[in-house]
């Protein structure tokens, strides 16, 4: 078990607000109210500590795919986010044939069952071809229940979300069922009518996937479902703060009409995310990654993001100007309330995991923390 520490002399931001000059105890792997004798204190003046980032949408990242990779591959990509301030993350797959898809929930399930993924997000097949983004088009199908049934099932348990085009046949009955067995049902790569999304945020779909991306955008005859999924309080709206997917007031304009606890940042990362440029696959698709951009090699189609979560929080602050605590709510509470982990992660309280993130006063990652024990260690870097 780690020693015990108290982490003194930082900003902390705690639910409540910020404190100056606070302090953080960690005993073993929780969060203490008070610190024992022995305990190591370490000096963070000048630094801010805010909770562990936690991603509800990530396809991989340090070269490695969660979509289709080899659990030591899946574990290289965990590592290589957390060590980038992502200390929960969900695996998310990409359209692929439903059989392989079973047979990889499986695999993911096995990582969640250690902990070291927390479940498993399906990215397609059930999505509309209007707007499939970089989803092979030859392997989308509609959403029916058996076969969203055969996914639940083959993640024994581990399923945590499932993006669909509800205004495909089938996808209000798969909704309901995402519903009664505990998974989230993510309205997103679709096509549908403003009055379609309504419906299927009454039937319980709770979020927006991706928010303005691979969706009708808004019209003032067509408000389309964007419109629908940022006026709902029931729906929590994903953001990809990377510069690249949303121009800076679209992300404000979410903001504005969603509020800040209704917004969580997400990396949709792929397989360069913290590796590099170079050529990859996402699924069975190729994809250039050129300045950090990723994109089909047939269509140029962007192709999720090489996003970390300590650059979206660094770009929230400093380009967009938010407040520190509505950033920490997007990038920590609000996803670990959405999974329904926020009694033990997504906030720094007592009795709750110490996950947690160092931030130098430029908002620039300088330390790690998962359950107690530094991922990167702020004095040694």
């Amino acid at each position: 078990m780690a020693p015990s520490k108290v982490l003194a002399g930082a900003r902390v931001v705690l639910p409540t607000g910020t404190v100056d000059d606070g302090r953080v105890v960690v005993d073993g792997t929780r969060i203490a109210d008070t610190a024992p004798p022995q305990a190591e204190v370490v000096d963070l003046s000048g630094h801010w500590v805010v909770p562990g980032f936690v991603d509800l949408h990530n396809h991989g990242g340090g070269g490695a795919s969660f979509a289709g990779g080899t659990a030591e591959e899946i574990l290289k990509g965990v590592e290589t986010h957390r060590r980038h301030g992502t200390t929960t993350v969900v695996a998310s797959a990409v359209t692929g044939e439903l059989d392989f898809l079973a047979r990889h929930a499986g695999m993911l399930a096995e990582l969640a069952q250690q902990g070291d993924i927390v479940g498993i997000h399906f990215e397609g097949p059930f999505i509309s071809p209007c707007r499939k983004g970089a989803h092979d088009e030859q392997l989308l199908r509609h959403p029916d229940p058996a076969e969203v049934r055969k996914l639940i099932d083959a993640a024994h348990g581990h399923a945590k979300m499932m993006t669909l085009a509800t205004e495909l046949p089938g996808g209000l009955d798969s909704v309901r069922l995402l519903v009664e067995h505990g998974v989230i049902a993510a309205v997103g790569h679709t096509d549908a009518t403003y009055e379609q999304t309504v419906q299927a945020i009454d039937a319980g779909a709770r979020v927006a996937t991706h928010l303005f991306n691979a969706m009708p955008p808004v019209g003032h005859r067509a408000p389309g479902p964007i419109t629908a999924l940022l006026e709902d309080e029931r729906i929590t709206v994903e953001l990809i703060n990377d510069g690249t997917h949303l121009h800076p007031a679209a992300l404000q304009l979410a903001f504005h009409h969603a509020g800040a606890a209704r917004v969580a940042f997400i990396t949709d990362a792929m397989d360069a995310a913290g590796f590099g440029d170079g050529r990859y696959l996402l699924g069975p698709l190729e994809v250039e990654v050129a300045d950090g951009v990723a994109r089909l090699v047939e269509g140029g189609s962007i192709a999720g993001s090489t996003l970390t979560l300590d650059r979206a929080f660094k770009r929230a602050v400093t380009v967009d100007r938010l407040p520190v605590g509505d950033v920490v709510a997007a990038i920590s509470a609000n996803p670990a309330r959405l999974l329904g982990l926020d009694d033990r992660i997504g906030s720094l309280e007592p009795g709750k995991d110490a996950d947690l993130v160092v931030l130098d006063d430029a908002f620039d990652l300088v330390g790690v923390m998962r359950q107690g024990s530094w991922v990167v260690d702020p004095h040694l870097g």
